[in-house]
């Protein structure tokens, strides 16, 4: 992304209007002053589903904010197992441990087709020195994380089998427009809630049957909020 671009967007430029990096992200505090300090070697790049932002154990060297679509952190585990431990959405700030000089603690996979500025750590230590309204915003960018991943292990890691799914719907709705959300595979569905893929297939097929959940089209689901709450708080 040319440094051009990032002013508009902290001008609120129309084509800039749904950038994370205007609203949400680690330059969300910063001013048009700042940004003239240096040249910002930012890129702006898609990522297609399933496609790897970095890798656990690899070096960190960038911070990536995400501006679109849905990244899934996956954690590796010495026997092979994969476990899907947060999903990070528009506005989330995703390797920070990069800033620390430390490797990436887990897989950033493209759950979805994601837009994300790639911003090097070098970058964002020059601006740390030179901005601390950069620094404030790292440190909300890490609060924000631990309380994701409270939340994550209160809502979608405790329950029956039956409340964690309706949870997960609870979760994507929260971000949708409409009562419509995209679902994920049922092996993604296991790996996020911790069950076999055979009770998240078995339980999304009786919440369909119960008409809680209505297919529209591939994975994309029609909801009834009212009922999915009453599931989760029985």
């Amino acid at each position: 992304m040319k440094t051009e671009t990032i002013t508009a967007a902290w001008r609120g430029h129309p084509d800039c209007r749904t950038c994370g990096v205007r609203h949400l992200a680690l330059f969300s505090d910063l001013n048009e002053s700042d940004f003239r300090t240096f040249h910002l070697p930012i890129e702006d790049l898609a990522f297609p589903k399933g496609a790897s932002l970095f890798s656990q154990g690899e070096p960190g060297r960038a911070v990536f904010t995400v501006r679109a679509g849905v990244v899934k952190m996956v954690h590796q585990r010495a026997d092979g197992a994969q476990r899907i431990v947060r999903l990070h959405r528009t506005g989330a700030a995703v390797g920070l441990e990069a800033t620390l000089g430390a490797s990436y603690q887990h897989d950033a996979v493209a759950l979805q087709p994601v837009l994300a500025c790639k911003i090097p750590v070098e970058t964002l230590n020059r601006l740390a020195m030179e901005t601390p309204r950069l620094h404030r915003q790292l440190m909300r960018q890490w609060h924000e994380t631990v309380i994701q991943a409270d939340a994550w292990l209160t809502a979608l890691a405790v329950g029956t089998a039956r409340q964690r799914v309706a949870q997960l719907f609870l979760y994507l709705l929260d971000t949708a427009p409409g009562p419509v959300c995209h679902f994920f595979r049922r092996d993604e569905v296991a790996a996020i809630l911790g069950i076999t893929t055979e009770t998240a297939s078995r339980t999304v097929a009786e919440l369909k049957r119960e008409d809680v959940i209505f297919h529209v089209s591939a994975r994309w689901f029609r909801c009834d909020r009212d009922r999915l709450q009453k599931i989760v708080e029985n």
